[in-house]
């Protein structure tokens, strides 16, 4: 049996499932279609409830008479099983309903990831995609990444630790499982990553507790022991030990050549980590002599890059040159913390006391405001990036819903006038924890109002609302609506995670400026 939404089947079915006559098939077709269809779901539950609802006044369905056609004891049996009808009804709904709630509790709360893996950091990393490359401290789930030139570490759920290098195609299957039909791999796995295995067009290499590299190109592949041992299987090759110190050669389907492992191949690879230190300082450097350039943009307002904080630090320097007017900002309860880079420096959010006050007086025509940002999480239904103290006109309230969705509200002269500017969800616990470069622009010329992400505009929206806008008194990282009374109880709207730049422009920038300005800040090259 199948039932169609709408349909007077599915009313039909509704009302039988009320009054506890609906069988077997009926409950099986609705089950069906309840699972696949959102408005069907809706639909049932209002019948459902209106059902329960006039169940409880009984005097609505008591009979006035008894018809000379309806036996006395036929109408008092109907009376009597009435009751256990709007029960059973009673007892749909409340399982509708705790279906419906769980359901929406898992989606909030419940978070999945399909991740298996990290990208643990590069070193002067170009990707086939740049645009779609994957970002450092971002998780990784099943499928393809394409290296063109540099090195990158991927760290597997299981611990093992993969470096490639070059022109490399990988394949993430699991957490304990890659494969790489191109390219140059070096993999240390501890103990607990003890049987992870990589693969490629000729070979397949099983770890036991070791270090080894593979340089795999077309229709041959290599491996080289450099500590423990694997085990190596080809289809020429019965499964067999290869120790610490020894290599093996598949040229297509030929048999092994056995050989010493060289580890002068793979010296780059070896030495990742004092190469990404160094990588790093140098990438640090660079910011730094680039936004040295950026403080003196004449419509640059204000620039907080978090750096030169201390224990005791409890401000924050506008380093603007051209905005003598505006001062730095006021720090509420915030601990410093790492910033992109080692010798970065950020401002941690974390409790409900911890916030930046500042003001920026005066009326603008166009805004642009941007920061670098770590979410640790999306606690509260509303988590605060930069927010006016109240709900003035020309005030705005840029923040992050829970669903990872960026918001603008702008307020408009009367309280009740106001625009909410929404994006699609954009984070998620894929990059939760991640650097993420978030911006928004109005554009008070053009009416639009445009929120990025990493560079790139994830929505464009037509202004409603005039200008001028105006921050005045502002908190960075958290906000209450309490300012008039302290009778009343306060929203709160604070941040769960770290900034470590924050820029305000009195001009709209371009997808252009957005994209510099991403390209200028982000962690790796």
């Amino acid at each position: 049996m199948t039932i169609n939404f709408p349909s007077p089947e599915f009313d039909d079915v509704v009302a039988a499932v009320c009054h506890g006559s609906a069988n077997e098939d009926q409950m099986r077709a609705l089950n069906q279609l309840l699972r696949r269809n959102g408005r069907a779901r809706d639909e049932y539950l209002t019948q459902v409830e209106l059902h329960s609802r006039l169940a409880s006044e009984p005097g609505l369905f008591s009979p006035i008479g008894t018809s000379d056609a309806m036996p006395l004891r036929l109408a008092s049996t109907k009376n009597r099983l009435r009751p256990l009808a709007f029960a059973a009804c009673f007892i749909f709904l409340v399982g509708a309903l705790s279906l419906l709630w769980l359901k929406r509790t898992t989606s909030r709360n419940g978070a999945t990831s399909r991740a298996v893996a990290m990208l643990a950091r590069t070193v002067n990393a170009r990707w086939a995609k740049e645009h779609a490359a994957p970002r450092a401290g971002g998780a990784l789930e099943p499928g393809w990444i394409h290296l063109e030139a540099g090195l990158a570490q991927i760290v597997f759920y299981s611990g093992a630790r993969v470096v490639i290098q070059g022109r490399t195609d990988l394949q993430i299957i699991s957490q304990n499982e890659a494969v790489c039909p191109r390219g140059w791999l070096l993999a240390e796995a501890p103990a607990q990553a003890r049987g992870f295995h990589v693969k490629t067009g000729q070979i397949n290499v099983v770890d036991l507790g070791t270090a080894f590299g593979i340089k795999a190109d077309g229709g041959k592949s290599e491996v080289d022991v450099f500590k423990g041992e694997v085990e190596l299987s080809a289809k020429v090759v019965a499964s067999q030990l290869l120790r610490q110190g020894a290599a093996a050669l598949v040229v297509g389907e030929r048999s092994a050549q056995f050989m010493a492992a060289r580890s002068d191949d793979f010296t780059n690879m070896l030495e990742f980590q004092q190469r990404s230190l160094a990588a790093e300082a140098l990438r640090y450097d660079q910011w730094r002599l680039e936004t040295s350039e950026l403080n003196r943009d004449p419509t640059l307002v204000m620039r907080f890059d978090f750096e030169g904080l201390g224990d005791s630090e409890a401000a924050l320097q506008n380093t603007a040159q051209r905005s003598r007017s505006v001062t730095g900002g006021a720090i509420i309860g915030c601990q410093p913390a790492q910033g992109r880079w080692r010798e970065k420096q950020a401002l941690e959010f974390q409790s409900v006391n911890d916030r930046v006050r500042f003001a920026v007086p005066g009326d603008f025509e166009s805004l642009t405001l941007s920061a670098w940002v770590a979410v640790k999480g999306l606690d509260r239904q509303f988590n605060s990036l930069v927010m006016s103290d109240g709900f003035e006109a020309g005030t705005i309230h840029w923040l992050i819903r829970n669903d990872g969705v960026l918001g603008l509200t702008v307020f408009g002269a009367d309280r009740r006038q106001f625009q909410i500017v929404t994006s699609p969800p954009v984070i998620g616990v894929n990059n939760l924890g991640t650097w993420l470069h978030l911006a928004v622009v109005l554009n008070g010329k053009t009416g639009e109002a445009i929120e990025y992400l990493d560079g790139l505009p994830v929505s464009r929206r037509t202004l409603k609302i005039a200008p001028p806008f105006r921050l005045n008194s502002a908190e960075l990282g958290n906000w209450n609506a309490r300012r008039d009374s302290d009778s009343e109880p306060a929203l709160i709207r604070n941040l769960s995670g770290s900034i470590d730049e924050f820029e305000l422009f009195s001009r709209a920038l371009s997808d252009a400026d957005v994209w510099d300005l991403y390209n200028q800040g982000k962690p790796d090259l």
